[in-house]
């Protein structure tokens, strides 16, 4: 079952959204398991805090645009009526890619928005 209903901001560096009828432990499990399947890291840094990251931080400074570096935080709050607003925040510039590297980032907060709203 879907738990989306909408995506209230969506701006640079930031998705966020609204789901129903999940509780903070449902969606971290469902944040993890997906994010696993797409090859990222899920470090659970405390109740409803997850960084996802992706790659090799030393990789991307040494090659640049040639090695893949992506972290991203979620946080999520309970709202009243059984709902629960997630965001998604961009913790790497791609600085270190140059302007490939920042257009990876950008490309890959799109393709992320695109997951978290079919959870």
């Amino acid at each position: 079952m879907a738990h989306f209903i909408r995506n209230l901001q969506t701006v640079d560096g930031l998705i966020s959204n609204l789901y129903k009828e999940v509780s903070i432990e449902e969606m971290t499990k469902k944040i993890t398991d997906l994010m696993a399947k797409q090859g990222y890291n899920v470090f659970d840094h405390q109740y409803g805090n997850l960084i996802l990251e992706k790659g090799s931080r030393t990789k991307r400074l040494l090659l640049g645009a040639f090695a893949t570096y992506y972290k991203f935080s979620v946080t999520m709050l309970p709202n009243t009526e059984n709902e629960l607003t997630v965001n998604v925040f961009q913790q790497s510039s791609g600085m270190s890619g140059g302007l490939i590297g920042m257009n990876q980032i950008k490309t890959e907060l799109i393709r992320l928005n695109f997951l978290f709203a079919n959870i």
